[in-house]
């Protein structure tokens, strides 16, 4: 077989042909042309056109290396006469409108670029790191185009951290199919709001029955707006972070306040109490054992964290709420001011946080996808961008499809 043949059949010409290939120093060169008098197609909307304008400049695409030698397209494009468009450049069938690199590599760049960083996948297809940014751009754009869009029913709201200084992208995670559904720039009520209102509408945010989420005022709100059927649900993780926030606090308090002599047995207790009893090693049990003798605001602030964490496991809603009214008294009579602020931050949410017992619902696919995301700037060494950070979280995160060959 010829390799004119070989290299006409992998690009699957129908229309056009390959007329020449000639090695140069940098690789191989291909000239291609038109077939004969083959009908081509608008660039726009794809409809064959039996008139031909004018012939354009000769433009050249890079494609899959062949033998480690650097395989470059060679063609003069035509500018046809479209009764629908009017006068379009035609469609290439081996690479994308306005692309550098033929839909076969960018095809091939886009899949490394899921498990390494943009400049590893640079160097090994010899490109340069904004061509690899611009081909997951326009890989990014065509999934989100393309992707199928059933109804959504329970999602997740989370932020996570871009960079140093409180700078944060909020996240949106399909909590049945385990899908990330949209990210943004920065956690305002403004910003989010684009999630309601451009991905999804009115109509899919009718279908939405739970949204899972911190105790963030903006999201709240945005969600009592745009999908008033749907039922807030503060996420157990965050809750559970305010509980031990609450504790830490007073052994800290109680540390400063205690002589040195008194201090002796709670050095080194921070995770000690925070832990969960099962998961203590025999020496942390024993030592736990000993520190709850003593008559101190440490174990106190211990002993309502062991028994906040009963509400958990109630199954019937009344139980739950009489379980945690009954230590919300408690918590309200320690006389320890980080779990009465605790108490009067549950109080204001208590309609997002009872509703566990019938959902059984939490963020912690969520948070899963956080440290994914952290994973993809770490191996990356950062993004100054965050149109290039949001771009690498879609298409390492979203399962989007590729765009496919003509």
């Amino acid at each position: 077989m010829l390799i004119e043949t070989f290299i006409r059949k992998q690009l699957r010409l129908k229309a056009h042909t390959v007329t020449k290939v000639e090695e140069t120093d940098a690789g191989l060169l291909v000239d291609i042309d038109r077939l004969g008098q083959r009908l081509l197609r608008c660039g726009v909307c794809r409809q064959q056109c039996r008139v031909v304008q004018s012939v354009r400049p000769a433009r050249e695409w890079r494609d899959l290396s062949m033998r480690k030698m650097a395989l470059t397209l060679r063609y003069r494009p035509r500018r046809v006469d479209c009764p629908r468009c009017g006068v379009r450049v035609e469609v290439v069938p081996w690479a994308e409108p306005w692309a550098r690199v033929t839909t076969a590599l960018a095809n091939a760049v886009s899949v490394l670029a899921r498990e390494l960083s943009w400049r590893g996948t640079a160097r090994q297809y010899g490109l340069n790191w904004k061509s690899v940014a611009t081909i997951v751009k326009r890989a990014v754009q065509y999934g989100r185009r393309h992707r199928k869009r059933p109804p959504v029913h329970t999602i997740g709201i989370d932020e996570v951290s871009r960079r140093k200084g409180q700078v944060y992208l909020t996240v949106v995670y399909d909590l049945e199919r385990r899908v990330l559904l949209w990210v943004g720039e920065d956690r305002t009520e403004d910003a989010v709001r684009k999630f309601f209102t451009e991905e999804l509408g009115p109509r899919r945010c009718a279908t939405l029955q739970v949204v899972c989420m911190d105790m963030w005022a903006a999201y709240a709100t945005l969600v009592q707006t745009h999908a008033s059927k749907a039922q807030i649900l503060f996420d157990r993780f965050h809750i559970v972070k305010h509980l031990h926030e609450a504790v830490e606090a007073v052994r800290r308090s109680e540390m400063r306040r205690l002589s040195a002599h008194e201090r002796g047995p709670f050095k080194r207790s921070r995770w000690l109490l925070l832990k969960n009893p099962w998961n203590l090693t025999a020496d942390q049990r024993e030592r736990l054992s000993t520190l709850v003798r003593w008559n101190v605001p440490i174990v106190r602030a211990y002993y309502l964290k062991e028994s906040f964490q009963l509400f958990w496991d109630y199954r019937q809603p009344a139980r739950a709420e009489a379980h945690l009214e009954k230590w919300m008294h408690a918590a309200m009579r320690s006389r320890l001011e980080p779990f009465k602020r605790f108490v009067r931050m549950l109080r204001s949410h208590l309609d997002g946080i009872l509703p566990w017992t019938r959902l059984r619902l939490s963020n912690g696919a969520v948070e899963g996808m956080n440290n994914k995301i952290k994973s993809i700037s770490h191996r990356s060494f950062g993004f100054r961008s965050a149109t290039h950070f949001i771009a690498a979280i879609y298409h390492c995160c979203a399962r989007l499809p590729l765009p496919v060959e003509l």
